[in-house]
């Protein structure tokens, strides 16, 4: 195991504090946790990516970035009229 697959596995565990926010506060309050997590998941494959020594996995972490932006952008907007009263 090298040191970039120790970083990935450290990502993962700082995953968990993200994720228990995203799915026991409220919608709206969980959207930064959702959204850190995905930037961290990015991060995580481009650490796996380059542990693995495949250069091809990175297009993977561009996908999760872009996704996670667009899902955010997405949640938001069909969200935000729940919360106006």
């Amino acid at each position: 195991m090298n040191q970039w697959l120790w970083a990935a596995t450290a990502l993962l565990v700082l995953m968990v504090p993200l994720l228990g926010v995203a799915v026991f506060a409220r919608r709206i309050d969980g959207l930064p946790a959702v959204q850190a997590a995905g930037a961290v998941l990015t991060l995580v494959l481009l650490t796996l990516a380059e542990g693995f020594h495949r250069s091809s996995y990175t297009v993977l972490a561009v996908v999760a970035a872009v996704s996670t932006y667009v899902g955010g952008m997405v949640f938001v907007r069909f969200f935000d009229r729940e919360l106006d009263p």
